[in-house]
């Protein structure tokens, strides 16, 4: 079955690292039927050895947090360290349902978080949106467009951000949540509508993963990430995006 997303390539090549070997089989086949290329890894050193090689590099990693070998949270630290995979998307699983694992792994850079047991629809749909930003789907002008505010431009053909010329660090899925706000410079947005407009569904009702995300992209973007100028909280309604900044004479 040819695969519906695709990264300008070839069908989407995704990386399970995941050492049941049950799960993986049937994921590894659940997700192949829906057009994906899947290379399972059942340790952090097979996944290491994948990412290192020139071939068939992955689109997105499904990542466990408990592995036999060490810990999935700081193979994503390290894949955030990595110049070559720092926007890699990955998408985060863990029989352990804390919200504090949760906000931990988003901290160190995870762009999404499923809780162990899960639908292989709810996976499936999560993978799509993450390989839909990670595409950048706002279409062929988005490829010449670039947003400024003053010091700090948003390429959205690059998908990149700077600050005063030099990148700054954002995951696939915190650069798509700079750009929603920034397209929506000057107005307030709750956690709701900032979710609506990223996956198209509402938080949970204690879901505070925007909260982190937005702390990863002012520690990108601010001069000052305790004292934010750029990206600011409106308490008891959400956040806003300044629409005048630095050099634009605020």
């Amino acid at each position: 079955m040819a695969s519906l997303e695709t990264t300008g390539r070839v069908q989407a090549q995704l990386l399970l690292v995941d050492d049941d070997a049950r799960l993986a089989d049937m994921l590894g086949g659940y997700l192949g039927n829906a057009g994906y290329r899947v290379t399972v890894a059942p340790t952090l050193a097979v996944a290491r050895q994948v990412l290192a090689a020139k071939a068939a590099q992955p689109d997105l990693v499904i990542l466990d947090l408990m592995l036999p070998d060490g810990d999935g949270l700081d193979f994503c630290r390290h894949l955030r360290a990595v110049p070559a995979a720092a926007g890699l998307p990955v998408l985060m699983l863990s029989a352990r349902g804390e919200p504090l694992d949760r906000v931990i792994g988003l901290e160190l850079g995870a762009d999404d978080y499923l809780a162990k047991p899960f639908e292989p629809r709810e996976l499936l749909a999560r993978v799509k949106a993450l390989l839909r930003r990670g595409a950048g789907g706002a279409g062929a002008a988005a490829t010449l467009e670039v947003l400024r505010f003053g010091r700090l431009e948003i390429d959205l053909g690059e998908r990149s951000a700077r600050l005063d010329g030099r990148d700054c660090v954002l995951t696939s899925h915190q650069f798509e949540l700079l750009v929603v706000m920034a397209r929506h410079a000057g107005r307030v947005m709750s956690r709701d509508q900032i979710m609506d407009a990223l996956t198209g569904h509402p938080l949970d009702a204690f879901d505070r993963s925007i909260d982190v995300h937005i702390s990863r992209i002012r520690a990108a973007i601010e001069d000052d990430a305790k004292a934010p100028k750029r990206l600011l909280t409106v308490r008891g309604a959400g956040y806003v995006f300044a629409r005048k900044q630095d050099a634009d004479g605020a």
